[in-house]
């Protein structure tokens, strides 16, 4: 080890005092189940949500190249068209992942002059690109719209609301019928990163907003192809003019490759299928992990497929989930900077691919592993 990143030793051995430090683990993925050392664990950390059915993926030449530049295959308009028609807005454009929309999205269209109003809890690509936009950022507490609307009030200028629509670490969902009234007393444009929602929420998986009946209301939409849907990538739908200027603005699908086209045909094949066989198994799930966790005494706010077991203490929760891997469950501990320090968590996603006898042995272990942890 080279003496000048010393500094560098030193921060890794902090981390690893502060129970915060991370490794890669080699794994494999099998449908519902995670391979670990070829020892088979039960999966709850997929955003693979419904779980559909593998198929195949017929791979051609990459495009390598900005869709700008000679990488924009005749499938992406098909595949943007059905976005569009699935968000009902009037066009849409594809990023390689999530991130890169969030970051292309927010840093096109809000500006240094402007200020955004973001949730306390948003995800981290939202939090850069807003510091990216270098707008005047405001904070409001977690899904309290009566403080969005008191910070609004005292602010003149054009102003911007952003959100997710389910909360990708408390499982709860945004107050969007208070906020999109807000929005539109206020006369402020509406972000909604649906990541999380999406394929999950609403009429045929249009999301949170269809939900919540509020989708017309929504300015811009920010997704992710990669979880509900199970294939890969990131898109953003609003109005035609915000979809041009992304195009000619947005760092991150200006200067970087377009995703391969068999990523985008597999795409357009899951968005064109019946997912909603699918969609019902997994609210099944959904419903009947929340009532078990109810039943056991784990206290939850969680209305979604993403549900926190909360635990606290960092090396508490690393603890907690050595246990469950003892018992062949493989659930992610999340820690700072995450989440807040001494807020650390059990991550669980419920998906599709979980039967019903797998959620009552997830539920039987997490009663003694809630016992032996004194968290219930």
């Amino acid at each position: 080890m080279k003496p000048k990143f010393d500094f560098i030793e030193k921060k890794l051995k902090q981390l690893k005092n502060d129970n915060l430090l991370r490794k890669l683990r080699k794994t494999s993925v099998d449908k519902g189940y995670i391979i670990i050392s070829q020892k088979k664990y039960l999966n709850l950390s997929s955003n693979d949500y419904l779980g559909i059915n593998l198929g195949m993926i017929n791979y051609s030449q990459m495009q390598s190249s900005s869709r700008l530049i000679s990488g924009n295959d005749s499938n992406f308009e098909k595949l943007e068209k059905l976005l569009s028609k699935h968000k009902s807005q009037e066009k849409s454009i594809v990023y390689p992942t999530g991130y890169m929309a969030n970051l292309g999205a927010i840093t096109s269209i809000v500006t240094k002059n402007d200020f955004v109003f973001s949730d306390e809890l948003n995800h981290v690509s939202i939090i850069e690109a807003c510091k990216l936009s270098g707008a005047k950022i405001k904070i409001y507490k977690h899904n309290d719209v009566e403080d969005l609307e008191k910070k609004l009030n005292k602010t003149n200028g054009r102003k911007f609301i952003i959100t997710e629509g389910v909360f990708s670490m408390d499982g709860d969902i945004a107050n969007l019928k208070e906020i999109t009234n807000i929005s539109a007393n206020n006369d402020s444009i509406l972000i909604l990163d649906d990541a999380h929602g999406d394929f999950v929420f609403g009429r045929n998986g249009r999301g949170t907003g269809d939900i919540l009946g509020v989708n017309k209301k929504i300015d811009v939409y920010i997704s992710s192809l990669s979880k509900g849907l199970g294939s890969f990538g990131g898109y953003i739908s609003s109005q035609k003019s915000v979809i041009d200027l992304c195009i000619n603005q947005s760092r991150s699908f200006i200067y970087t490759s377009a995703l391969p086209s068999s990523i985008i045909n597999f795409s357009i094949k899951r968005l064109n299928m019946n997912r909603e066989k699918r969609r019902k198994k997994l609210w099944k799930n959904i419903n009947t992990f929340h009532k078990g966790l109810e039943n056991i005494g784990f206290a939850t706010k969680s209305s979604s497929q993403i549900i926190p077991i909360m635990i606290g203490n960092e090396k508490k929760a690393m603890d907690f989930g050595k246990f469950l891997l003892s018992k062949n469950i493989f659930a992610q501990p999340i820690r700072f900077p995450t989440v807040k320090k001494d807020n650390a968590r059990i991550r669980i996603s419920i998906t599709a691919w979980h039967t019903e006898k797998e959620i009552d042995y997830v539920l039987e272990i997490l009663e003694k592993a809630g016992r032996r942890f004194q968290i219930i």
